[in-house]
């Protein structure tokens, strides 16, 4: 059997009558030079073959270009890193940029009333209670808005409501589901408000 011919090396050096302009931070060369992709009597072959030299080509004028134009770091977590430079080719949008949402009648009276986004912090659902030296939920479930009707196992009533007895009677109900029922009329109620203010926005 005979070994095949090794395969010569290309040069690392790449000579076009046009020089390359490069995006670096994009990994982008361009190659202004016109392709040479002329078939002969081999047909596609020849074709495919003259494009992917002009494709090493480029890619390795990519490579040079990088390896002497862009700082190099190592680390010890990450080893070698190549910092690439800021994008300074615009990308066409294929949509138009979205117009911006109006306000909504919640955001509007905010912006009047100088009324802040709340942080993080404060948006965490999670409290500290010294008593028990645990962490509680503000709201969901076994949240601490829950009143302590809902859960207490006696409930005191004051005297104005007695006259609410009847009602209990006949609606089947009684003070201890009071707070829930009130509770979960706020929730309805807050999320009838939401879809108005939805609404609204969307019309404007």
């Amino acid at each position: 059997m005979t070994t095949p011919a090794p395969r010569p090396k290309l040069p690392v050096a790449v000579e076009k009558a046009t020089p390359y302009t490069f995006d670096l931070g994009l990994l982008l060369a361009n190659d202004a030079n016109p392709a040479d992709t002329k078939t002969t009597v081999a047909g596609e072959k020849d074709q495919e073959k003259a494009l992917a030299e002009i494709a090493r080509d480029g890619a390795q004028a990519l490579v040079n270009q990088l390896l002497t134009t862009c700082r190099i770091e190592r680390t010890t977590t990450d080893g070698v890193l190549l910092n690439l430079p800021p994008v300074t080719t615009p990308m066409p949008r294929e949509k138009a940029v979205p117009a911006p949402k109006p306000p909504t009648k919640w955001e509007a009276f905010a912006l009047r009333k100088g009324i802040t986004p709340k942080t993080r912090e404060q948006r965490r659902n999670l409290q500290y209670n010294a008593e028990t030296n645990t962490w509680e939920r503000k709201w969901g479930y076994k949240g601490t808005n829950r009143a302590e009707a809902e859960t207490e196992w006696v409930v005191e009533v004051k005297e104005k409501d007695f006259k609410r007895d009847e009602e209990h009677a006949i609606n089947g109900t009684s003070f201890r589901g009071d707070g829930r029922r009130e509770r979960k009329e706020r929730v309805r109620r807050n999320a009838r408000k939401m879809r108005k203010n939805e609404e609204h926005a969307a019309k404007e």
